[in-house]
């Protein structure tokens, strides 16, 4: 059977993603313990790694697909009808502090539908991967989410963005803390996506997030079984919007608690 057009790109998407996967590795384990991160703003990092890799991809991308527009977290671009939507490198915090929890997102969006989307966490060398109607797999291998129907034995990722206001952060932690969740923060909110698609987690959210973070990771938790909020609802790809991502069995108490998904799309 011949290979369609969505099927080349997903093929391509995985070989991007390792090749820079191999290049934001070697630089984490080139990097001086001594050096001091730069910063965007408020807790905001940024590292020379980031603008390498995403050229990296965009270069790549451009070669294999170039009829199709590029949006990068750093370097930005175009939204049209087939764009690819890339974070380099997702929780850059991390890799600025030599902690190796950090992964590299790709995503095609046709339609302002997310068709493909790969997920690199780099140093464990995982390849987290959905193309639409055809399940998720990490490294070859299906995954599904947890199914846990207790929410007192839940883990939730509640990640934090500090282009809000802490208080609703707050508040929101402490009502899923009420709920009896484990509530915890890794720094990075594609993986925390791909964890609750691998069932290590049960849900993630977010009071807000941009495209890039999310929508590869968000494909993969519906391939792998799980429920999410329409986050491209409105402007979600160019603007970003909350975020909640979660088992099927957790998805009614989990919004209760965080306020995300109630609204209509």
């Amino acid at each position: 059977m011949m290979k369609d057009d969505l099927d080349t790109r997903f093929d391509t998407a995985r070989t991007i993603a390792k090749e820079a996967g191999a290049l934001a590795r070697r630089r984490f384990l080139e990097r001086p313990r001594s050096q001091l991160p730069d910063m965007k703003g408020h807790q905001d990092f940024l590292t020379a790694t980031d603008s390498e890799v995403e050229e990296l991809v965009r270069k790549r991308l451009g070669e294999l697909c170039p009829g199709d527009a590029f949006f990068g977290e750093e370097g930005g671009g175009s939204f049209e009808r087939n764009v690819w939507v890339v974070d380099p490198i997702d929780g850059t915090a991390n890799f600025a502090r030599g902690i190796p929890h950090f992964a590299i997102s790709i995503a095609f969006v046709r339609d302002n539908r997310t068709e493909v989307g790969v997920v690199y966490n780099v140093m464990q060398d995982e390849l987290y991967t959905a193309r639409r109607g055809q399940g998720a797999t990490v490294n070859g291998e299906a995954i599904k989410v947890s199914g846990l129907k207790e929410i007192k034995q839940a883990t939730v990722e509640a990640g934090w963005s500090s282009r809000l206001p802490v208080e609703p952060y707050v508040a929101m932690v402490e009502r899923l803390k009420r709920a009896g969740v484990n509530v915890r923060r890794g720094g990075s909110g594609t993986l925390g996506l791909a964890y609750v698609a691998d069932g290590r987690i049960d849900a993630y959210c977010e009071l807000h997030i941009n495209s890039w973070d999310v929508l590869a990771g968000l494909l993969i938790i519906e391939e792998a079984g799980g429920w999410t909020n329409n986050f491209l609802a409105k402007e979600g790809l160019r603007k970003g919007n909350p975020v909640l991502a979660c088992t099927p069995e957790l998805a009614d108490i989990v919004m209760a608690a965080t306020g995300i998904g109630k609204e209509p799309a």
